[in-house]
């Protein structure tokens, strides 16, 4: 999957929107994420510069939230629920065998740009684990084949 890079005035634009805001670093991550459906390198910078911040500062904050990337994802996230609740219920294995039948590590996007496959910390569906989310849809009770379905759906 090919990536260009955003240029300066597409971010800076970003920038300026949220510039204003009590607090702008987050909703400008955010916005960028939206924007470019990452945060790409070309960004932090500019970010950093405006908001009088260290880019070490940044990438923290980048770097302590899982939802940022910091490449474009798939055309659909797969995310797999890695919580106590659904490791107790098979929830490791299903997540190492989905990624060994995609050939991926997390965060990973298959070749044909499909599917981006990540990891969650709780879907909110502790009784019916193991959980996973499709796009916007939440999935409970996936077992193998309801993954195999969740991956044809996406394509991959």
């Amino acid at each position: 999957m090919q990536e260009t890079a955003p240029n300066t005035d597409e971010i800076d634009a970003v920038i300026a929107q949220h510039q204003h805001l009590e607090g702008p670093l987050l909703p400008i991550l955010h916005a960028m994420q939206e924007t470019f459906d990452h945060i790409p390198d070309a960004a932090h910078r500019p970010i950093a510069e405006a908001l009088n911040i260290s880019r070490a500062e940044l990438h923290g904050v980048i770097s302590f939230y899982h939802d940022f990337r910091a490449k474009p994802a798939g055309r659909h996230v797969l995310k797999i629920c890695r919580a106590e609740a659904c490791q107790a219920m098979g929830g490791t294995a299903l997540a190492e065998a989905t990624l060994a039948k995609l050939g991926l590590d997390w965060h990973g996007t298959s070749v044909n740009g499909a599917v981006t496959v990540e990891p969650v910390y709780c879907l909110g569906l502790c009784a019916c684990a193991p959980a996973a989310m499709l796009g916007d849809r939440v999935v409970g009770r996936v077992d193998e084949a309801r993954m195999d379905a969740l991956l044809q759906e996406a394509g991959a």
